[in-house]
């Protein structure tokens, strides 16, 4: 079972980097500020899920579930918060 469990926790964090992966790459080749903004947003936040899921996993322990809940519950508000404000001013410097 350990075995198992640590397998899935290695899947589930190697899943979460790969999303974080497409995300830096999609930021760095995508040609305007909105469809970069849209795919570090969804990525950002699924990928720290997965990280979080898989570091929990490997953990072995649920006194690990607080602090990572937090974690993902932080970078899912700010992530969306801080992609409304950024996309917001862009919106208002284009129609200047």
């Amino acid at each position: 079972m350990a075995t198992a469990l640590a397998t899935l926790g290695t899947l589930l964090a190697t899943l979460g980097v790969a999303f974080l992966l497409v995300a830096a790459i999609g930021v760095w080749r995508l040609p305007d500020t909105l469809s970069r903004l849209h795919a570090l947003t969804k990525a950002d936040t699924a990928g720290t899920a997965l990280v979080a899921l898989g570091a929990l996993c490997l953990s072995g322990s649920l006194s690990a579930a607080l602090p990572l809940v937090l974690c993902v519950t932080l970078v899912g508000i700010s992530g969306a918060t801080l992609g409304h404000l950024i996309a917001r001013a862009h919106l208002g410097r284009e129609t200047r």
